[in-house]
């Protein structure tokens, strides 16, 4: 079975206190243009901290 097509994009959401924790979440840049942003926990430093939209190697 062939992947599907779509305009959907794995990004990853990588951490903001430098710990290098990442979660990976689906996107569509046509409706969502912008970097998505959101606070989440990280596990390293055991608080919820701002995760920023970087590219998915």
């Amino acid at each position: 079975m062939a992947p599907k097509k779509g305009a959907t994009l794995l990004v990853k959401l990588l951490s903001t206190a430098g710990t290098g924790y990442f979660y990976v979440a689906r996107k569509n840049p046509r409706k969502l243009p912008q970097k998505l942003e959101f606070v989440k926990y990280d596990p390293r430093v055991q608080r919820h901290v701002l995760f920023s939209e970087t590219k998915l190697r």
